[in-house]
């Protein structure tokens, strides 16, 4: 049976999602970033929450975890590596466990960085992936916490997974990522295209959400890093170790200021 994905916004720029198993009725929310948003999500598809799968610590992601377990009794999934800064948390789970909701089985994959227990959520079957913040279209997120060779590491296990996988971020950040993108690999024409695209998806009000990995790997730069056009875009060698070529794009993400 198949999985069903409502998309919606939350809070200034969090996307929420509902993911509904048809075959069971079990419909998770992933992360928790807005009780409201996704009370309203809820009430508009006309399903039950019987599960949140958190991916990382942060406020923005956990915020509405005591509301949704008061209303629900919704049972909590999360990092097991993050379990003292998140509280609220049922099951604990770390890198190669399986969640399952209903028939749909989570793979969890852990992606240190942005936080240090940071994992996200691959659903093989239907070929659905929930990167949170550790994975952004066009982007990735800020390296908070982790160092550059395990973040690189899990953005490698991330880039392993097929093509036609569907990548669900945690915000969209898309039209600012694309910015930078261009910055440092503007002779790539399927960046180029894809930053137009970007443009009038953004001025006509749409979501840039989901993207497929396949477009990810071709156009998102930290997922380039081992290529000798990244590595000369931040003035080190074309055979510089990939970890630190994505050290020095993420820095340069940071300092990086649109017009």
């Amino acid at each position: 049976m198949p999985l069903l994905i409502d998309i919606f916004p939350a809070r200034s720029d969090n996307y929420g999602y509902l993911v509904h198993d048809v075959g069971s009725g079990r419909t998770a929310a992933i992360d928790a970033p807005d009780a409201k948003a996704i009370k309203e999500a809820l009430t508009r598809r006309g399903w039950r929450l019987t599960d949140v799968f958190i991916t990382h610590h942060h406020t923005d992601h956990v915020e509405a975890i005591p509301v949704l377990k008061r209303e629900y009794d919704a049972q909590v999934t999360g990092p097991k590596a993050e379990a003292g800064k998140i509280l609220g948390l049922d099951v604990l789970v770390i890198g190669g466990d399986v969640v399952e909701l209903g028939e749909t089985r989570f793979s969890v994959i852990e992606t240190p960085g942005h936080t240090l227990g940071h994992i996200v959520y691959h659903d093989a079957a239907g070929r659905h992936l929930f990167s949170a913040d550790a994975l952004f279209s066009l982007g990735v997120g800020r390296m908070f916490e982790g160092q550059p060779g395990p973040m690189w590491n899990g953005l490698l296990a991330l880039r392993a997974l097929p093509d036609d996988t569907l990548v669900y971020c945690g915000h969209e950040y898309t039209q600012a990522n694309a910015a930078f993108a261009l910055s440092v690999d503007p002779r790539n024409p399927a960046l180029n295209i894809r930053a137009t695209e970007v443009k009038r998806m953004r001025e006509a009000g749409q979501y840039t959400i989901p993207v497929s990995l396949g477009l990810e790997k071709a156009t998102n730069p930290f997922l380039r890093a081992d290529q000798p056009a990244l590595a000369k875009a931040v003035g080190l060698a074309p055979d510089a170790p990939p970890a630190k070529v994505f050290a020095a794009l993420r820095k340069a993400k940071d300092e990086f200021k649109t017009e």
